[in-house]
């Protein structure tokens, strides 16, 4: 008899699937402490959460029988991945589940900023009747910049087009075909800021979104600009968007999502022009009940039949094939981390070639683990091993996989090469004894980095001194290095340095890295652990 232990509230639907499942019994104790759920948790052989619980390492150590751990929805920050893996635990999530709900709250944000409809709620509810002052703002035939023309980002621009407004995105990971498909013209970002009457920001946080849109971005847009945030907080720069606000740049603004979550910037939320929530995208009902029913069949198939569907950290393959193939499923994924932080434009095709050993196993899961990797740090939507190649096909990316029994240098290699709208790029890697994970080439230069934490790819002009100027700005500035690797293109007079920093590297001190005499680009890389 396998034990499920559902410790966040959720859809009276999840205890009803799993009593019913052969073999499965099922508790729901919701509100526990976490050194309650650590005290009963050795009990259970799998744990569904929502948000509220937090599977630590310490909560996932103590749990001796688990074998799954499924998330209620989309995001996993809850969840220690990594503690989860070295454990043997599989964890899924219902991704996608969210996505329409989340859209759905962007545009209603959007309608009742344009019609001031909380401030003249508000205003009723103290007693007043002020027509006048809440004057609105038409939406018909007005235009929409969409920034992030992913899964939310595409149900938004679809559903503003039934409003009759014209649609323009900015994406640079979709490819025109795709965005031609949906009907939606891709700009540059500044044509967006110049022509949008509203933005919605819909880009996932990383290191090159954070505080995408700032005083600059204010700047260029249209005086009296509609700003509507529902994606995640850090991408919107909150201190420039009072400014803006203040100055009548921006007309209003709707947003779900802060740096700050609880929020304490009343500065900001207390404006006239501003209505807020508290991070309410996803939570509708319906959004609730669908994700919850979803992971509740997905732990009774896991139990039933050995079905790993919607995995973060495991792909569908059976037991005894994953302790044979698991160096290979990680070199694949962190070629294709590596590649995707290296690389500009949208992707457009994938070409990954298989030599060795390698070949002495099923190379599709290996393939897919890859794709997800590729996909994982430029997208807003989870990415797992079960999805990877539906979202690669929903953008057009075209991946093409192919054998090579030409000896190589190393007993196995994976070569990839990347086709984007700007470029083409190719890496290779391949795993020295069990476990040993290395990079072999990137592009021209032949390379042996080690492929974790965080890292720096800095393309140069092959003159004295330059990786001597490199280490002193990082060491003036505290960051310690914990590997380099030179390659040299003696004939191009070019040369690369990847670096290993115990920290990522400040972005001030990134933009004086490139500011060093002979140094042409400063890539900062983070490798998923």
């Amino acid at each position: 008899m396998k034990r499920v232990l559902v410790s966040d509230s959720m859809a009276p639907e999840v205890a009803e699937i799993l009593g019913n499942a052969p073999g499965i019994k099922v508790d729901v104790k919701t509100g526990m402490k976490p050194d309650e759920l650590k005290a009963v948790i050795k009990d259970y052989d799998a744990l569904i959460v929502r948000s509220s619980t937090k599977a630590t390492a310490e909560i996932i150590e103590a749990a001796t029988k688990l074998a799954a751990i499924g998330r209620a929805g989309a995001g996993v920050d809850n969840i220690d991945i990594p503690a989860a893996s070295k454990r043997g635990i599989v964890v899924m999530n219902t991704p996608g589940g969210n996505t329409v709900t989340t859209a759905e709250h962007a545009v209603a944000m959007m309608l009742s900023l344009a019609r001031k409809i909380p401030q003249a709620t508000a205003s009723m509810k103290a007693g007043k009747w002020e027509k006048s002052k809440f004057m609105g703002n038409e939406y018909c035939n007005k235009t929409l910049g969409v920034i992030g023309l992913g899964r939310v980002g595409a149900v938004v621009a679809d559903r503003a087009k039934g409003l009759k407004m014209n649609v323009i995105a900015h994406d640079p990971f979709i490819s025109p075909e795709i965005a031609e498909q949906m009907g939606i013209p891709l700009v540059s970002l500044n044509e967006l800021y110049a022509n949008a009457d509203f933005i919605t920001v819909h880009s996932p946080l990383m290191p090159e979104t954070r505080n995408l849109v700032n005083a600059e971005s204010f700047a260029k847009m249209k005086k009296g600009v509609f700003m509507i945030h529902c994606a995640r907080g850090g991408i919107v720069n909150e201190k420039d968007l009072l400014e803006a606000l203040k100055s009548g740049k921006v007309a209003g603004a709707a947003i779900d999502v802060f740096e700050e979550e609880p929020t304490k910037n009343m500065d900001l939320i207390g404006m006239d022009n501003v209505i807020c929530t508290p991070h309410l995208g996803a939570s509708t009902d319906e959004a609730q009940t669908s994700v919850a029913i979803a992971i509740a069949h997905q732990i009774a198939a896991y139990f039933a039949t050995g079905e790993i569907k919607g995995a973060v950290n495991f792909p569908s393959v059976s037991a005894d094939v994953m302790v044979s193939i698991r160096p290979y499923l990680a070199l694949a994924e962190k070629l294709g981390t590596f590649q995707a932080q290296m690389l500009s434009g949208a992707i457009q095709e994938v070409h990954i070639e298989y030599s060795g050993e390698i070949l002495n196993h099923n190379v599709a899961p290996i393939t897919i683990s890859l794709i997800k990797g590729l996909l994982d740090p430029i997208l807003t939507e989870t990415v797992n091993y079960i999805n990877a190649p539906v979202i690669a096909k929903e953008r057009g990316i075209k991946v093409i996989e192919s054998k090579s029994s030409e000896i190589k240098d190393y007993t196995t290699m994976i070569a990839l090469t990347v086709k984007t709208s700007k470029e083409i790029s190719a890496t290779a890697g391949t795993v020295f004894g069990k476990n040993d994970l290395r990079i072999v080439r990137v592009n021209e230069f032949s390379v042996e980095i080690v492929p974790e934490g965080y890292m720096l790819a800095v393309s140069n002009d092959d003159r004295p001194g330059v990786v001597g100027n490199l280490g002193t700005m990082l060491g003036d500035n505290k960051v310690n290095i914990a590997r380099l690797h030179l390659s040299r293109d003696a004939q191009a007079k070019r040369a690369l340095v990847v670096l290993n920093t115990d920290s990522p590297v400040p972005s001030d001190v990134l933009d004086k890295l490139r500011k060093l005499p002979h140094v042409l680009s400063v890539i900062p890389i983070k490798m998923q652990e």
